[in-house]
């Protein structure tokens, strides 16, 4: 969770090292351990470095290899011995044993295959490297986006951080609004353009692309995808289970190579397999690692079983557990306050409950795994398998496992319910058309195509058995999660790592056959027998007993809306006249939308001021 700040004058200029230092010292929240900058000419990198990992403790950044090549980046590699081994085979320079820091590896990978080392590379990064000799950058981002990277041109220059309101702090970056993001914002409660921001000067390299900037301009592909052709088959259950096993080990031991880190315990199949992993590799001979658990819960929602079924599974693993309650937290509550503001727009009145969590978090640790991406990769889907089997005349297994999935399940007509509505184009979790939005902006936009153009799952390279878990990988919504648990964001000494989002075990997952591996999470049920207390392996699929908003307005009897200040500048984007206030009798979907418009105006009020404030402190710097 480094920070990272760079610049690149195409023109030959050199660059403002003062103005770069200022950049570098802003970033120190984020990585207080050190900071440092380096120039040469019109490029300078800078970074400043939090220890998450034991070969951190000896790294320096920027980095060079031999002087040709410099690196800033907020990165951890996996498979590192895997990395080494195919690094000295091709005899691209001596890779100094177990304690060769990430940013080594990354230096030495690009040394040797160019552009193309992100093909070797695993794990979470974000980074920047001059090539001296060619004379340009090579930028890129993970897989999934779990690290981020913005960027701006204003001119001739190029300027990027993994830390958005760095890029704001710039004199040439304007802090003119997007206002198509503004628009999906009120539609969906996001930006559905991974590759833009809030404002319209600085943009997202999205996941798993690579971007080289030079004097000839800037390019940016696409270097992976998540795979469609795997396959993989056994005649056993058990070897499913025992692969499985293996490689969550293997990704959760990459992401704790540490003395002490957290877990994100919700009480659900997901993170309690995650904590049993990793409390089984830390109860290993020679295992140092000390684990702590975290859960966030609402005690008020009846019924509330998360925050029982997360004490279960700590008491059986031993582990000790710190319940943060959000019960309390009253809608928009510190929004004005610069501890909690967001860098882009949020669409969660309890965005404060965010910062309360990680806060905790910080006291004890400065990582923390997450079990997010499970229910993606093992989303459930028969009618896809049934074709695949049809189609490859795998008559056998046809015949089998549909009548064993028809007898298994409790009743069809949800699924065929779904599927007429598909038919005639309905999707039942189309996105709300809020009749309150300016109808000169909607209109100026577009924005009621707009909505119908992402009712539906995008269309991408359709995986044969699996089309919504494949689909879902490539949603913006990963990069909007991904990046509110950023410390850019949380501005707390806390790295999420996420084991199920390891390439090891998505390629593993998107091989299987569904059934009836994801029937019901089946392989997380397996893989927990006698590791997890019964009632939380065999627990269904529990959502949140209740929305917190609609219990909140139902308990104090008020509107989401009632003594707002509203902005001026709402009224380009709002027709408050149209705006109803939101009461407890309101359906889940009525209460998400309706909640955009004062979610909007507060933001657009912080990030007004916060932007002043943080140019006082660069100038000062």
């Amino acid at each position: 969770m480094s920070g990272i700040v760079g610049m690149y004058d195409r023109s030959g200029a050199p660059v403002d090292r003062a103005l770069l230092r200022a950049l570098a010292h802003f970033l120190s929240y984020r990585g207080p351990d050190a900071r440092e900058t380096w120039s040469d000419g019109p490029v300078g990198l800078g970074h400043t470095m939090l220890h998450t990992t034991r070969e951190s403790q000896i790294e320096r950044q920027p980095a060079s290899l031999d002087g040709r090549f410099w690196i800033t980046a907020d990165a951890r590699i996996d498979c590192r011995e895997e990395l080494k081994g195919k690094l000295i085979e091709l005899e691209s320079g001596k890779v100094h044993g177990p304690t060769a820091t990430d940013s080594d590896l990354i230096l030495r990978s690009y040394a040797t295959w160019g552009a193309d080392c992100v093909q070797h590379l695993r794990g979470d990064f974000a980074f920047a490297i001059w090539d001296a000799q060619q004379r340009l950058l090579f930028c890129a981002r993970d897989h999934f986006g779990v690290k981020p990277f913005y960027y701006s041109e204003p001119g001739e220059l190029f300027l990027f951080s993994n830390t958005l309101d760095c890029l704001r702090q710039h004199p040439q970056v304007s802090a003119e609004l997007n206002d198509a993001a503004i628009g999906d914002f009120l539609l969906f409660g996001l930006n559905c353009d991974i590759a833009t921001t809030t404002f319209r000067d600085i943009r997202r390299l999205p996941p798993a692309h690579v971007m080289t900037v030079s004097s000839e301009g800037l390019r940016i592909q696409r270097y992976w995808s998540a795979p469609t052709e795997g396959r993989i088959r056994y005649s056993r259950l058990e070897d499913y289970t025992e692969h499985f096993q293996t490689l969550l080990q293997s990704a959760v031991a990459d992401r704790t190579r540490l003395d002490r880190a957290g877990i994100l315990l919700s009480g659900g199949l997901d993170s309690s397999t995650i904590a049993t992993t990793a409390r089984e590799l830390s109860g290993r001979a020679g295992g140092t690692l000390d684990l702590r658990a975290f859960a966030a819960v609402y005690e008020s929602l009846i019924p509330n079983d998360d925050g029982r079924y997360a004490r279960e599974v700590a008491d059986f693993l031993q582990i000790p557990l710190k319940c943060i309650p959000l019960d309390e937290l009253r809608p928009f509550e510190r929004w004005g306050e610069p501890a909690t503001r967001s860098s882009e727009p949020v669409d969660d009145p309890f965005f404060a409950g965010l910062f309360d969590l990680f806060r905790t978090i910080a006291a004890d640790c400065r990582v923390v795994l997450s079990g997010e991406g499970a229910d993606n990769l093992m989303r459930f889907e028969m009618w896809p398998f049934v074709k695949y089997l049809t189609r490859n005349q795998e008559w056998r297994s046809l015949l089998t496992e549909t009548p064993r999935y028809l007898w298994l399940r409790p009743s069809i007509l949800p699924g065929l319910k779904r599927r007429v509505q598909g038919l005639f184009g309905k999707d039942p979790t189309a996105a709300f058309y809020p009749p309150w939005l300016a109808p000169d902006f909607a209109r100026r936009l577009n924005l009621k195509d707009r909505a119908k153009e992402w009712s539906e799952l995008p269309a991408f390279r359709p995986h044969p058995i699996l089309p919504k878990a494949h689909v879902s990988l490539s949603l913006p919504h990963w990069s909007a999660m991904l990046e509110q648990a950023d410390p850019g964001l949380t501005r707390c000494l806390v790295e999420v790592r996420y084991p199920y989002l390891d390439l090891r075990v998505v390629n593993f997952l998107l091989a299987l056959p569904p059934f009836p591996l994801f029937f019901k999470k089946k392989l997380l049920r397996e893989a927990g027998v006698g590791r997890l207390p019964e009632s939380v392996r065999t627990r269904p699929k529990t959502p949140l007993a209740a929305n917190p908003l609609l219990a909140h307005l139902r308990r104090s009897q008020t509107g989401s809306m009632d003594h707002i200040e509203w902005n001026q500048e709402m009224d380009f984007y709002v027709n408050r006249s149209a705006l109803t206030p939101l009461r407890g009798d309101a359906n889940w979907d009525e209460a998400q939308a309706s909640v955009r418009p004062p979610c909007l105006n507060f933001w657009l009020r912080s990030a007004r001021e916060v932007r002043y404030n943080l140019r006082a402190e660069v100038r000062n710097a």
